[in-house]
């Protein structure tokens, strides 16, 4: 397995998150980016977890709710690559397809567009 502090994953996230296209990130509402180092015991190879509502699903109901969680997990990510650059891609592939989700994407739509 490839090594790697969670510090230094903790700054390619950030990394990641600061190449997400500004008119992007002013869209997001009420969310947060986290980095854990494994995923729940069910799903040992999951990348990243957005868990909330989408800004498509909200309503007028929306209000005084948590703000929305993208979790993003180093085990498996380092598990699955080789090299430093490696992690690179793969880390702003799971923060892109995660943020999608705060958007609305599914899954499927995201497999299509290369974010699967």
């Amino acid at each position: 397995m490839l090594e790697m502090t969670r510090e230094e994953f903790e700054e390619l996230v950030a990394e990641a998150l600061d190449r997400i296209p500004p008119e992007l990130t002013r869209l997001m509402d009420n969310v947060a980016v986290f980095v854990e180092d494994e995923p729940p015991a069910g799903d040992p190879g999951l990348l990243g977890l957005y868990e909330g509502t989408p800004l498509t699903d909200r309503g007028e109901w929306y209000a005084g709710v948590l703000p929305d969680r993208i979790t993003i997990y180093r085990g498996p990510t380092l598990r699955m690559c080789d090299t430093r650059e490696d992690v690179v891609a793969e880390t702003e592939v799971t923060v892109v397809h995660e943020i999608a989700h705060h958007f609305g994407i599914d899954d499927e739509r995201l497999h299509a567009l290369g974010y699967g």
